[in-house]
């Protein structure tokens, strides 16, 4: 079951951050660099769908960190680097408002703390992230690399694992500042060890806005599509989770969407390596 933890900790390749219910021990710590991209893309799912203006790249350099506090209180830290570009305008009859540029700064941060309230069989944590407003935005091209907001998430999270599978399953919800509106987070994945050191997994993974926030983004952030408010999708997607040794390993993810609202219409591709310690 310590094998197991470990391992669950490695499924954030395509989430901010792992919605696991499993803890560090005390004084452990696990360490992870990913990278995910999407690759380019001009059209935004919503009802109905629509382009940007120009295509647009958007990479994701992350860092992320647990600590185990005592054997049932674990302290996160999440450091995104955000690299995206606007380029060449997604029809030759437009008159772009925007310039071609590429930006690469601070994402949203994030930090927190989860704890174990129940572990027999099934487990229960909660956890609690605050996302500081450390992204950037750049009017002439509408880059952005984070919401122009704080963010609290509460998160209960549920979890059991077996002999060669697991399942987990959290809900929670976004509250975030500067008029932003609020979003109900909902997912849960499985996986199976399918050889010594190989597990697949499978997610599903949704945030669907209250819409109940003023905040109007600037034009040009519109028409990228980067951060904007009101972002809504259901998700899914599929890992692979490798073991090196028993403290390095890595992953690989491929997620998409099945609907959404002002979020992009292209698959993600995201690879991890992770240390524990």
């Amino acid at each position: 079951m310590k094998k197991l933890a470990y391992l669950l900790l490695l499924t954030i390749t395509l989430n901010v951050y792992a919605q696991s219910p499993w803890t560090q021990k005390k004084g452990e710590a696990y360490l992870q660099l990913s990278f995910t991209t999407i690759p380019s893309y001009s059209t935004l799912f919503g009802n109905p769908e629509y382009n940007t203006e120009r295509k647009i790249n958007d990479n994701t350099l992350q860092f992320y960190a647990e600590y185990g506090l005592s054997d049932k209180t674990t302290l996160i830290a999440n450091l995104p680097f955000k690299m995206v570009a606007s380029n060449e305008v997604t029809s030759p009859s437009i008159t772009p408002f925007t310039t071609e540029d590429s930006q690469s700064s601070l994402g949203n941060v994030q930090l927190g703390v989860k704890h174990n309230f129940y572990n027999k069989k099934w487990l229960i944590s909660g956890q609690l992230l605050v996302e500081a407003n450390t992204g950037s935005y750049e009017d002439a091209s509408g880059l952005r690399t984070g919401y122009d907001a704080w963010t609290l998430t509460p998160t209960i999270i549920v979890g059991r694992g077996f002999n060669n599978w697991y399942i987990q399953g959290f809900t929670g919800v976004d509250i975030r500042t500067n008029e932003y509106s609020s979003a109900f987070k909902l997912g849960g994945e499985a996986g199976y060890k399918a050889l010594d050191w190989l597990w697949v997994a499978g997610f599903l993974d949704g945030v669907a806005s209250f819409q109940n926030g003023d905040f109007v983004d600037p034009r040009n952030n519109r028409l990228t599509g980067l951060y904007v408010n009101n972002q809504s999708y259901a998700a899914f997607g599929f890992k692979l989770i490798g073991e090196f040794d028993k403290n390095f390993g890595a992953n690989v993810g491929l997620g998409g969407a099945f609907d959404g609202r002002n979020v992009a219409k292209s698959p993600a591709i995201s690879l991890g390596l992770y240390y524990k310690l």
